[in-house]
């Protein structure tokens, strides 16, 4: 089934971008060595309690939490579905498409999305991840200034022949490596409406039975929000492993004290502290806004 697109009025700054996502995770020595034999992250930074991982050289792309005696995540309830990993090129795709298949490492699909080709897969802790590649925004197809998303069989034979054929293997995430969006399981879709479009101020590029695709600037989506597992079923912050919070990096600081204002005169939390502001969305899902990149890597370091 093809996704009806829809458009709603620019609010947000056109350069925003998805920052790091943060997870409470119980086995943190487990995970390090997965996400850099899987993903080639490395640890920027590190601490008692936390990790900072991503590309060498590249920005932080997810930082693991310690959990002390929260409870595993109910898959049920309202946080991550999954963490986009936007690859730069579909070399890079098809080098890391090569390396899975060379050891062996399963995945749980792969889709052609019209804007881009996507795999799936989760790590130890059952934490959702795609690693993907854009197509060309002029490739993209477009309804006045909504985007025409679906969800077809990936070109898996084509990207396994592609990476094995060139020189370079995949080793380590290419620098370039972002976050390009992120998947949120949400508790109600018209309260999601409202705090993610209506107030904070994203456009509507789509939607699809039980979820909604927002972004600024015209991109297909820096946020996905489904109710396919968790309707009805909020989040209580603190309780379970998985995400803590999820990153939005505005350009030097542009529209933070607008966005937030916004939010706020809608009713919804939101903690102001300096260059950022963190808001509490109805499904008790924690948003952070950073005032540019430089802020975005002080937080994680």
């Amino acid at each position: 089934m093809s996704i009806e697109t829809i458009v709603s009025a620019k609010k947000l700054p056109e350069a925003l971008h998805d920052g790091p996502v943060t997870l409470l995770v119980r086995d943190r020595a487990t995970l390090l060595p997965w996400y850099r034999t899987v993903l080639g992250f490395v640890e920027q930074a590190n601490g008692p309690t936390r990790s900072v991982l991503g590309a060498p050289g590249g920005a932080p792309l997810v930082i693991l939490q310690d959990a002390g005696s929260a409870r595993g995540h109910d898959p049920r309830t309202a946080g991550l579905f999954h963490v986009a990993y936007l690859m730069p090129s579909r070399e890079d795709l098809a080098r890391w498409v090569a390396h899975l298949a060379a050891k062996q490492i399963p995945i749980d699909g792969a889709s052609d999305h019209l804007v881009s080709e996507a795999f799936y897969l989760h790590d130890p802790e059952g934490n959702g991840i795609e690693v993907y590649r854009d197509r060309p925004r002029a490739e993209w197809r477009r309804d006045g200034e909504g985007v025409a998303m679906d969800t077809l069989p990936a070109d898996i034979q084509g990207l396994l022949t592609l990476g094995t054929r060139l020189e370079d293997r995949f080793d380590t995430a290419p620098a370039g490596t972002t976050v390009g969006h992120v998947h949120l399981k949400v508790a109600d879709l018209a309260a999601t409406k409202a705090f993610y479009i209506d107030a904070l101020g994203f456009d509507l590029m789509a939607t699809y039975p039980g979820a909604l695709f927002v972004a600024a600037g015209g991109y297909h989506h820096h946020l996905g929000l489904n109710v396919w597992q968790s309707r009805g079923r909020p989040r209580v912050a603190g309780t379970e492993t998985g995400l803590i919070e999820t990153t939005l990096v505005l350009p030097g600081g542009t529209g933070i004290d607008t966005a937030a204002g916004r939010l706020s005169n809608a009713g919804f939390e939101v903690v102001a502290s300096g260059a950022d502001a963190i808001a509490t969305d109805p499904a008790g899902l924690k948003l952070r806004l950073i005032a540019g990149v430089a802020a975005a890597e002080a937080l994680a370091g």
